[in-house]
Order: C-alpha cells, then sequence, then structure tokens
C-alpha cells in the first residue's frame, strides 16, 4: 500500500509566516514530493469535512504552522489524532520575518522567497523522516 503524508499548512492570513506556510506546502505538493504527499485543507478540516479528518485518522500527518498558535497542529490533533511531525514557520524564518504584515504574492520581496524556499527544505525533511518510520 502506498504511504502518503497530510501536510496541513497554516490558513491565517494576518503575517507572512501563514503565506509562507501555504506557499511552501503547495511547492512540496506540486513538484518536490507530489507522489509521496496531499494537502489538506485546513478550514474544510476544522468546519468538519470527514474526508480530510479521516485521512489525518489513517495516514500520517505533518501540520506547518505560520506562528507558535500552532492552529494546524492543534486543530489536527483534536479531530483526528496526534500528528507525526510539525514546523513552526516562526522557528524556521525568524519570528520578526513570519509576523510581519507581508501577506500579498505582490509585496514579496528576495527575503520573503527565500524563506519560503527554507520552510520547503523543513518540509521535504520532515517528510523524507516520517516515510522513514
Amino acid at each position: 500500500m502506498e504511504t502518503k503524508i497530510g501536510v496541513i499548512s497554516c490558513s491565517g492570513e494576518k503575517c507572512f509566516g501563514g503565506t509562507a506556510t501555504r506557499l511552501a506546502t503547495r511547492k512540496i505538493l506540486e513538484t518536490i514530493k507530489s507522489d509521496e504527499s496531499v494537502t489538506i485543507c485546513l478550514p474544510l478540516f476544522l468546519a468538519g469535512g470527514e474526508e480530510e479528518r479521516n485521512f489525518a485518522k489513517e495516514y500520517p500527518t505533518i501540520s506547518v504552522d505560520g506562528c507558535n498558535k500552532l492552529c494546524a497542529k492543534r486543530g489536527t490533533e483534536k479531530h483526528s489524532g496526534d500528528v507525526n511531525g510539525y514546523i513552526i514557520a516562526s522557528d524556521v524564518i525568524g519570528e520578526d520575518l513570519a509576523l510581519s504584515s507581508i501577506t500579498s504574492l505582490r509585496d514579496l520581496k528576495e527575503e520573503h522567497h527565500e524563506a519560503i524556499d527554507n520552510l520547503v527544505i523543513k518540509i521535504e525533511k520532515e517528510i523524507d523522516k516520517v516515510l522513514k518510520k
């Protein structure tokens, strides 16, 4: 049986950390780990989406949160059980950048793209770690 890792990214839109997690997760899903991962829509998951919740109960999941509120991690654990790995963007890219108010793709500078790439690397490593277990 093929194992897919569910990646649940932050849905926050108040700061760059949430935007960065979604962009990094999308890059993982579309280009780097497309065969090993799927995304789980956090708003749908929290609203009662049975398909998302059941996937997270049956398959390994990784949450990717924009800040230390850990909404994706806590929501997943509340509705489907423990996550197999989690990443906090502010730990990877720095709190100042993660909590900055840049949220529009039009406003992203080189430092934002580098931060997203650093998150991609971290997510990829976390997926590989979970797959080895």
